[in-house]
């Protein structure tokens, strides 16, 4: 299936959170309303002024997509050019394969498109930063990270990320 006709099957996030069971609903309420961003980056994401489709491989449950959604979502609340649609990982087993990692489908998968639906990007399960940490194997930093990451203290990395898949 094309990623464009998938896109519109999808559910935006207020879709998703109405579909959530309540426990993970209100995580990621918390950690949406919980993001405070400087006022320099909240006006370079209202002046976006190109199209931008992010299509998001996720489900309710899963951690990494608590924390990551909302500051996704977040992006989009702030510019109408950016649209996020979400739909299950659950039967799209053939539209993940070119995104798995080490074999496997990881959620959350954030395919950002341009205004004709053409890849500019992928995020796949956590920020780069959190990634950069795990991969230097100190078990110290990597254990405070990621308790930090689970707070959702790690979200504005999140938004950097798919900032720069974007093109800000």
């Amino acid at each position: 299936m094309l990623l464009k006709e998938l896109f519109y099957k999808g559910l935006n996030f207020d879709k998703f959170l109405e579909s959530a069971e309540e426990v993970y609903k209100l995580k990621m309420e918390k950690i949406k309303n919980s993001i405070n961003m400087d006022d320099v980056l909240i006006n370079k994401i209202k002046s976006i002024g190109k199209k931008a489709y992010i299509l998001a491989f996720a489900e309710d449950w899963c951690p990494d997509c608590q924390i990551n959604l909302p500051g996704v979502s977040f992006i989009c609340d702030l510019n109408k050019n950016i649209e996020l649609r979400i739909v299950s990982r659950e039967g799209n087993d053939k539209n993940m394969e070119k995104y798995k990692v080490n074999g496997k489908p990881r959620i959350p998968t954030f395919v950002v498109m341009d205004e004709n639906f053409n890849e500019l990007g992928v995020f796949i399960e956590l920020p780069t930063i959190l990634k950069e940490i795990i991969n230097r194997g100190n078990e110290t930093e990597t254990l405070v990270s990621k308790r930090k990451y689970r707070k959702g203290e790690y979200v504005k990395d999140t938004i950097s990320d798919m900032l720069k898949i974007i093109g800000l």
